[in-house]
């Protein structure tokens, strides 16, 4: 906005990206307050796909083709042709590195070799086979005549790459360009950055190696940190001001930014009056930490701040039963934020369903090898699938459940299967539903951008929160 304000940049010419749906209309809203409301301001993908939309048919004599909105049936008859027959959440996790595989340049037959080195998988079936089914589900997509979300860019770079008349019509229309978020691109947004780039030096990027929180998607800070070292005439400007917490947290963020040894990572500065000392506090388990968490909160709201301005931030929503319970046993509200419930989830319906069936056939069984052997029924193991995708939540969340029927032996060392199902259905039926004054639970994935008043963080151990 001050470029255009000063003559610098002309509004048209200027191209704002950045990763969200969400982040791209704060970006047109604060230009059209400050009066710069002609920038264009679109996620990668929006931006990619205008271009494509409009440039295809003059390139390829075509349209191009439609994109897809539903995806996991292209993987589900990528997988039947070669006779698997995945669950729903095996599904997920390939969608998940085939988008990785994507967004990385990750041809189909490298697919085996190069993710092990990345540290990649999906569990219960071999790398070999992952990448068959990337090879299939191409062969699915051009059967069926459509692209897919990651196509958009792949397509944008073909476009850009093999039409040099088309990419410096491109170039002469956006002049200026503006990366925000920087931390989180992928080598092939950066490669369609590159192409729209050309060989101009007008490029300003934006972005905290700290907060790169899309690596598990292909995303990479080294184009950040190493920007300088592209561009050795780039002028640096570092965003040290933080205006949104007390010196006291900031400080707390400074030594585990040290800690953690990022490189490019800036030592913040508040801008905030001071405020009380973050409290760290241990627990010996999940329950305990949660009831501890809960006691945080009550005294917080004591002090005057509303439940409404409290929030309690974890990795994945299955750590979320022991607050949710903890909360409703206190009395409190709570919302989750870009979830469901813990007992609205399918497989923990599914699981719930099974051990109440199985203790209407054998009630007096112990809760605890009751519910393992549902459980394990269901393809529960004491051991987590590799990976962080749909197959580790769902294992998490049967996890959950068997960690309650813990939880209820350690109080009642003689329960049995009918007594854990009928505390169960007690604690689905309390659930809370979301409220308008009510604590927020929320990932952190979730949480970036947002802010709150008091805010807990929760599962801070290795293995739980990287």
């Amino acid at each position: 906005a001050y470029g255009v304000h000063t003559g610098a940049y002309e509004a048209r010419a200027v191209l704002a990206v950045t990763f969200t749906t969400r982040a791209a209309g704060e970006l047109r809203s604060r230009l059209r307050a400050l009066g710069a409301h002609p920038v264009a301001a679109r996620t990668f993908h929006s931006a990619a796909l205008r271009q494509a939309q409009y440039f295809w048919p003059r390139a390829y004599r075509t349209q191009l083709p439609p994109v897809s909105e539903a995806r996991l049936p292209l993987v589900a008859e990528a997988a039947r042709r070669l006779r698997l027959r995945p669950e729903a959440a095996t599904l997920r996790d390939l969608l998940t590195e085939i988008s990785w595989a994507k967004v990385s340049n990750v041809p189909a037959a490298d697919y085996a070799d190069l993710a092990a080195a990345a540290g990649r998988g999906v569990a219960g079936l071999e790398p070999a086979v992952v990448g068959r089914v990337l090879g299939r589900y191409e062969q699915v997509k051009a059967d069926q005549g459509v692209i897919d979300f990651d196509d958009i860019l792949l397509c944008a770079c073909a476009l850009l790459g093999d039409h040099p008349g088309i990419a410096d019509e491109v170039r002469s229309t956006y002049r200026h360009l503006v990366v925000d978020e920087y931390q989180d691109v992928s080598p092939v947004q950066q490669a369609l950055l590159e192409l729209w780039r050309g060989s101009s030096q007008d490029l300003c990027v934006v972005g905290d190696p700290a907060q790169t929180i899309h690596s598990f998607a292909g995303a990479s800070p080294d184009y950040l940190t190493g920007f300088a070292a592209r561009f050795p005439d780039a002028r640096i400007v570092r965003l040290v001001r933080d205006y949104r917490s007390s010196p006291q947290i900031v400080a707390l963020a400074n030594a585990v930014s040290l800690r953690a040894r990022i490189a490019g990572t800036v030592r913040l500065e508040s801008q905030c009056q001071p405020g009380p000392q973050p409290s760290v506090l241990g627990s010996d388990s999940e329950a305990e930490e949660a009831r501890t968490v809960v006691g945080w909160l009550r005294q917080r709201h004591a002090a005057g701040v509303p439940w409404r301005e409290m929030a309690v931030l974890y990795r994945v929503h299955a750590q979320s039963p022991a607050f949710e319970t903890a909360l409703t046993e206190a009395g409190i509200g709570f919302s989750i934020r870009g979830g469901e419930g813990f007992f609205d989830r399918s497989e923990v319906r599914q699981a719930v369903g099974a051990i109440v069936d199985a203790a209407g056939r054998d009630p007096s069984v112990p809760a605890l090898e009751g519910v393992r052997a549902v459980l394990e029924r269901l393809g529960w193991t004491t051991s987590a699938p590799v990976g962080q995708g749909r197959l580790r939540e769902r294992w998490e969340s049967l996890a959950a459940v068997f960690g309650l029927a813990e939880d209820l032996v350690a109080v009642r060392p003689g329960a049995d299967l009918a007594g854990f199902a009928a505390e169960l259905q007690q604690r689905a039926g309390a659930e809370h539903a979301p409220v308008g004054d009510g604590v927020v639970l929320s990932t952190l994935h979730a949480a970036k951008g947002l802010e709150w008043e008091a805010v807990a963080v929760v599962g801070v151990q290795e293995g739980t929160l990287p």
